[in-house]
């Protein structure tokens, strides 16, 4: 057997295995919904829920977010709102908001500290001030619907779980944002194992998305709160492991329908936006290395081996055969994907060059993390384990 062969064979094999862990996950990967569950919520006796907003420069998308909480139906709510010592419209705007709402409330700003990141200190500072028995953990750019804090709730009871999270329904416009940006779920259902997760409060077998974290508030006091990861740019990840380091249970939920995202809108800010933590994500060398060597062989070099039998009349060959499907399980796997999570079409077309460019970002988030070119919102870290410096 040939080398190409043997190649084209992993390829086929890497493929097989995240298809099939994808789908069990896929059916793991629960929708709720306040209609049809046996649980009723009666608003009057409904828990607290605390909407904490971290807000640096936000001035666009700052009062659509509040306003889409302020909706929610069948819960009582307070919405908090930290301002990172904007420079734009955001402390006018949320003058405004506190004035018509007393549901609203501003969280006085303080000097960052030096060995904090911009994001984690305002959502301390939010979680300390808050009332509720749950927090919400949520992005000014993310859109809630009226029922989303109701089902969410409920979503953490069915679960029996201290925090719960889920990725909105991503909004997506240009090619570089169709390319990177459903790899979110294709990434997630390909390779967290999910079984585990729910049957152990193993930190490592966990994951979350940063734009929705829903975290009971004495469980998130109990597991350090943000300080416990101060300096990090991935709270998706670090607030679920510490709340799982204290005994908590985590999961994660299908919320697509219940809350939506635009994060980015240029080729520009996906990269910047992913290369800040996506190394931090996979969290060693050693797994970005293996995650490498897995989307390579398995779903870029196939392309490649298509691409030079059409040149060289190699088309009626085995390696060819074992190329072709792996290309099928990667594209009938990102179809059902793209179907459940309203994606595109055009983003199952660019998939070998959305992994080939991910893994690229993830070596140049490598690169700046240990060189300590890591941002967030105009911020800088100085070093992988160094503070977060105000400009």
């Amino acid at each position: 057997m040939s080398v190409p062969t043997i190649i084209m064979a992993f390829s086929v094999s890497f493929c097989s295995v995240a298809a099939a862990f994808g789908f069990v996950n896929l059916r793991r990967y629960r929708r709720f919904s306040s209609d049809t569950y046996s649980e009723r919520l009666d608003s009057s006796e409904a828990p607290l829920i605390s909407v904490c907003i971290p807000a640096r420069n936000e001035e666009s998308n700052i009062e659509a977010c509040v306003r889409s909480a302020l909706v929610n139906r069948g819960v009582n709510i307070e919405v908090l709102i930290y301002d990172d010592d904007s420079t734009d419209g955001t402390p006018q705007i949320l003058s405004d908001l506190t004035a018509q709402d007393g549901r609203v409330r501003r969280v006085d700003t303080e000097a960052l500290p030096i060995d904090w990141n911009g994001k984690q200190w305002g959502c301390e500072r939010m979680g300390q001030a808050s009332k509720g028995e749950w927090l919400l953990f949520t992005d000014a750019d993310v859109r809630l619907s009226p029922e989303c804090l109701k089902t969410t709730l409920i979503a953490a009871r069915a679960s029996n779980c201290d925090l719960i999270s889920t990725v909105p329904r991503q909004i997506i416009g240009t090619w570089m944002e169709d390319a990177i940006i459903p790899l979110i779920h294709f990434v997630l259902l390909s390779y967290l194992p999910m079984g585990q997760m729910r049957t152990t409060t193993l930190p490592a077998a966990s994951a979350g998305c940063g734009q929705f974290l829903f975290v009971r508030k004495s469980m998130w006091v109990r597991s350090g709160g943000h300080a416990a990861f101060r300096q990090s740019m991935h709270d998706g990840i670090k607030l679920p492991r510490a709340v799982r380091s204290v005994g908590g249970r985590t999961d994660l939920f299908d919320g697509t329908e219940l809350a939506e995202c635009r994060m980015y809108r240029t080729a520009g800010q996906v990269w910047r936006g992913f290369a800040k933590n996506a190394y931090e994500g996979l969290g060693s060398f050693a797994l970005l290395l293996f995650i490498t060597i897995i989307h390579i062989v398995g779903h870029v070099l196939p392309w490649g081996w298509i691409i030079w039998a059409l040149f060289t009349d190699q088309i009626a060959t085995v390696t060819t055969a074992l190329a072709g499907s792996a290309i099928a399980i990667a594209f009938i796997q990102r179809m059902i994907f793209a179907k459940r999570f309203q994606h595109s079409l055009r983003t199952v077309l660019l998939h070998p060059l959305g992994i080939l460019l991910l893994t690229i970002i993830q070596w140049h988030s490598l690169w700046i993390a240990k060189t300590g070119r890591r941002s967030w919102k105009g911020r800088d870290q100085t070093s992988p384990d160094s503070a977060c410096l105000p400009t």
